[in-house]
């Protein structure tokens, strides 16, 4: 990989914390997961904004390598995959190698991205069995995009759209999920990303409806079972061939 962006041993991989054993994060396997430090955007939303920097903070404590290759080999047979997640793990030029020492190892490779970093994600999709693509807003939409990830003088919404055709076009078992709030995307706008995603030839879309971290003073309030409305559910069952509504 000489002429790859991503070009470091996996030994350098900045891993800020890892969760040794999950059924939700890989559909339908368990796996671990391992939170990779830094990303480029800044969520109005986001839950781990100490992993948006590339340092590690100092009042948080950190995870490496080495304890994740010790906890795989310890969960050898009880563990079907590793799923690197973040901040956003294609910003790091480890990325490739740790992938391919796990693989390696035995174990299926799962990837949450936000898309942000498409050339990134051409160097390691090859190694991925299964991606989860967080869909901040309308991929038709570049002013709400860039309003949800903080940035606004770049076009987040056209690096997704390249990231989602990426993950087509090399055939990985993929879903897109979305986090939601009222505030930011109301019913109709939930209709009109799903059938924009279903225009795109997306089968399998999950809702994530947003939850407040008490720890964390973020501009949204909690939402009740109200939102979304059960039409809104409905449709999207109707949309994709799969569905799924996650409040937790």
């Amino acid at each position: 990989m000489s002429d790859s962006v991503l070009h470091a041993p996996a030994e350098q991989l900045k891993i800020a914390a890892i969760t040794p054993y999950t059924s939700i994060d890989y559909p339908g396997l368990f796996s671990a997961v391992a939170f990779i430090q830094g990303c480029p955007w800044r969520c109005r939303y986001c839950h781990n904004p100490h992993m948006q920097s590339r340092e590690f903070p100092p009042q948080y404590l950190h995870s490496s390598w080495e304890e994740l290759v010790t906890l795989l080999k310890r969960r050898r047979g009880l563990l079907d995959a590793v799923v690197f997640s973040g901040g956003e793990p294609t910003l790091d030029p480890a990325l490739p190698d740790a992938m391919m020492k796990v693989r390696e190892m035995g174990f299926k490779i799962g990837l949450h991205t936000s898309g942000c970093y498409p050339e990134h994600l051409k160097e390691v999709i090859h190694l991925v069995d299964w991606v989860g693509l967080d869909v901040k807003a309308s991929i038709c939409d570049a002013q709400a995009y860039r309003w949800i990830t903080g940035l606004e003088k770049s076009d987040p919404a056209r690096n997704v759209s390249e990231a989602l055709q990426i993950i087509q076009d090399a055939h990985v078992t993929y879903e897109c999920r979305t986090t939601a709030h009222p505030d930011y995307l109301p019913d109709e706008k939930i209709l009109k990303l799903a059938h924009e995603l279903k225009d795109r030839a997306v089968e399998n879309f999950a809702l994530q409806i947003y939850r407040k971290p008490k720890e964390l003073e973020l501009p949204f309030e909690n939402v009740g079972h109200e939102y979304p409305e059960p039409e809104t559910i409905q449709a999207l069952k109707v949309v994709f061939d799969s569905f799924e509504l996650r409040r937790e």
